[in-house]
């Protein structure tokens, strides 16, 4: 059924205003995406002294006990921390998400498993599939302070250490481009001991200098229960910086695809309000010729 040229316009007209409203989206979402992509870029230096201060004080600590370290003789009871979007219209970013840790659970045990959720997409997800979740976290934005990390962080620490779950395990998604992500799940907890690491030593100019001993004070271990905690937490920060990435790269690429697409439809819309409006403007003259001949007829 044709439409009429008054309905065409007015569909124009809303095309027109979406595509405002796309285009709007992917600006604001390349702006987060550039401000995440800052924070990653200022976090490198600290996250990769503190993973060579781990590296260091392992030697001197092997066999030292830690809660974070040791492991557990069963694996009953995992969980898994699971990060997705708060919101939509970011193309497949939360379903490839959702569907990578939700088919890692099943294998895992299923609905027994204790879920920590991050995003609302992820929470609403599992509750209402009937999963145990036992606790969530929301708006978690790049504008968050780091105190709201160190909340995650400290509650993936306590359901370890406090002997509810055996293994921790987080489902985040890695940034690759704009236009790729790849969801993965991995092992968190308990934290890989850092073993026969070799002897690093850290130059003010972060040159490592090999083959010389440490003196640690009060001591090695009590070093390693220091930095333990703020390795959680700064690879806490590292998931979550991956996933905002991920999805606001999503949204760009979804906000741009909406544009271009709106943009076609308008122009086929403006070609078919323009064929309609040529068949009335025909249509119109042939009456008034058609008048115009009966009236010199009657003549």
């Amino acid at each position: 059924m044709a439409l009429s040229l008054r309905a065409v316009r007015r569909k124009i007209r809303t095309s027109k205003n979406l595509q405002k409203i796309f285009s709007a989206m992917k600006m604001v979402a390349a702006a987060r995406l550039r401000r995440v992509q800052e924070r990653v870029t200022a976090g490198k230096p600290y996250a990769l002294k503190m993973k060579q201060l781990v590296e260091a004080v392992g030697p001197f600590t092997i066999g030292v006990e830690h809660p974070l370290l040791t492991k557990r003789p069963t694996r009953e009871n995992p969980c898994v921390v699971v990060i997705a979007g708060d919101k939509g219209l970011c193309g497949s970013f939360n379903n490839n998400a959702l569907r990578k840790a939700h088919t890692f659970i099943d294998e895992l045990g299923g609905k027994s498993v204790q879920l920590i959720t991050i995003g609302k997409k992820a929470g609403i997800y599992f509750r209402k599939r009937g999963y145990r979740v036992v606790e969530s976290f929301n708006q978690i934005g790049v504008n968050s302070p780091f105190s709201e990390v160190q909340k995650i962080a400290d509650a993936m620490t306590e359901i370890y250490v406090s002997g509810k779950a055996d293994e921790v395990w987080v489902g985040y998604t890695e940034f690759i481009t704009t236009m790729r992500q790849k969801p993965h799940v991995v092992k968190f907890l308990p934290i890989e001991p850092p073993g026969q690491a070799a002897k690093i030593e850290i130059s003010i100019t972060g040159r490592p200098v090999t083959d010389k001993e440490y003196i640690f004070e009060p001591g090695a271990a009590e070093l390693l229960k220091g930095l333990l905690p703020k390795f959680v937490r700064n690879q806490v920060y590292k998931f979550l910086l991956e996933s905002m990435a991920s999805e606001q790269g999503a949204r760009m690429t979804a906000m741009s695809n909406a544009t271009d697409s709106a943009g076609d439809l308008i122009s086929d819309l403006t070609m078919v309000a323009n064929k309609a409006r040529q068949a009335s403007i025909t249509k119109e003259l042939l009456e008034v010729v058609s008048g115009a001949e009966a009236l010199a007829a009657e003549a």
